[in-house]
């Protein structure tokens, strides 16, 4: 059994890189998307203190009461925004919610693009004067990240290296805040409840930057469960459902979940905040003609980034049929 390929990648040796350095960032990122699904990134300009801000103000949202936070919850925005309760958001094809809150943070548009209009606007946390602020700016922070790996993703798919820039240019991106909130008695669950179920992601990539205890863990493709150790300064990519369509299989969104700790922590808390790199809605994911062959047949419909994501959110119980 050949142990799954997942790299830790030094950003900076893409963006600042020589020509020659760059190739070898897109071939490394290309062959960990094919094997494993995921890579680590260093180098990335997310700075210790900003992460600690983050994560800071994070706990501080969820510490909030109950009824505050759910000032917060806007039904109608299917989680989109602000915050989602306990029990609303369930894995595809399991029965059983899993055991966290979250909080999401959406695009914020400043150039005029008219896109703006299809966005709903950030939830304002009144209590917390800084969270809106570095939130923010860790969008920002993690989205011009994602726009580099992209490029180099489109490089060694042999596209236009800006193949993907226009389409992910005001993006529906979402920052989201998770709260794996503490279980006082184990015993009071179901036998199947976890943190998160084994889900794939609906995006083209997402970034996951640390997280405040392991239990993160990956399906390889000798269907292991393989637990993903990070720095808590490295950021954590892997392919998400939309570039899987896009790229016919080439690149393999991976199977993931995050257990629960063993029972003697299980009354402790894990926070996490992954970054979804959407695309804008109108983004055809029809798969490429180049990734498709003899020996690899096209798999999936055409739809739109849009429809692709209404969809899936129906079916993870955030969007009513």
């Amino acid at each position: 059994m050949s142990t799954p390929y997942i790299p830790c990648l030094d950003l900076n040796t893409y963006v600042n890189g020589t020509e020659e350095q760059r190739k070898k960032f897109s071939d490394e990122l290309g062959k960990a998307f094919n094997d494993s699904g995921f890579v680590t990134i260093t180098n990335h300009g997310v700075s210790q203190e900003l992460i600690d801000k983050l994560y800071n103000n994070i706990k501080e949202l969820f510490a909030l009461p109950v009824d505050v936070k759910r000032k917060y919850e806007k039904v109608e925005l299917a989680g989109q925004r602000g915050y989602t309760s306990a029990g609303k958001e369930t894995a595809k094809g399991a029965k059983t919610a899993d055991l966290k809150e979250f909080w999401q943070i959406g695009q914020t548009v400043t150039d005029g693009d008219a896109i703006k209009s299809e966005y709903p606007e950030n939830e304002i946390v009144e209590e917390i004067p800084e969270f809106n602020t570095v939130t923010r700016e860790i969008y920002q922070k993690l989205e011009e990240n994602g726009k580099h790996l992209l490029r180099a993703i489109a490089t060694y798919l042999g596209l236009p290296i800006g193949y993907f820039d226009q389409h992910v240019h005001n993006g529906n991106s979402i920052l989201r805040g998770i709260h794996y909130f503490p279980i006082e008695d184990p015993d009071s669950i179901a036998p199947d409840a976890v943190r998160a179920g084994a889900h794939e992601d609906i995006n083209l990539i997402t970034l996951l930057i640390g997280a405040s205890a392991d239990g993160l863990e990956v399906l390889t493709r000798s269907n292991e469960w393989l637990p993903i150790k990070a720095h808590h300064t490295d950021i954590v990519v892997n392919v998400g459902d939309m570039l899987q369509r896009l790229t016919n299989n080439k690149l393999r969104s991976t199977t993931h979940r995050v257990v629960n700790p063993p029972r003697e922590l299980m009354k402790t808390s894990r926070f996490s905040v992954p970054f979804f790199l959407h695309p804008r809605s109108n983004m055809d994911l029809t798969s490429l003609e180049s990734c498709i062959d003899a020996e690899h047949p096209k798999v999936y419909s055409d739809m739109t980034a849009g429809e692709y994501l209404d969809e899936r959110l129906r079916e993870i119980g955030l969007k009513k049929m």
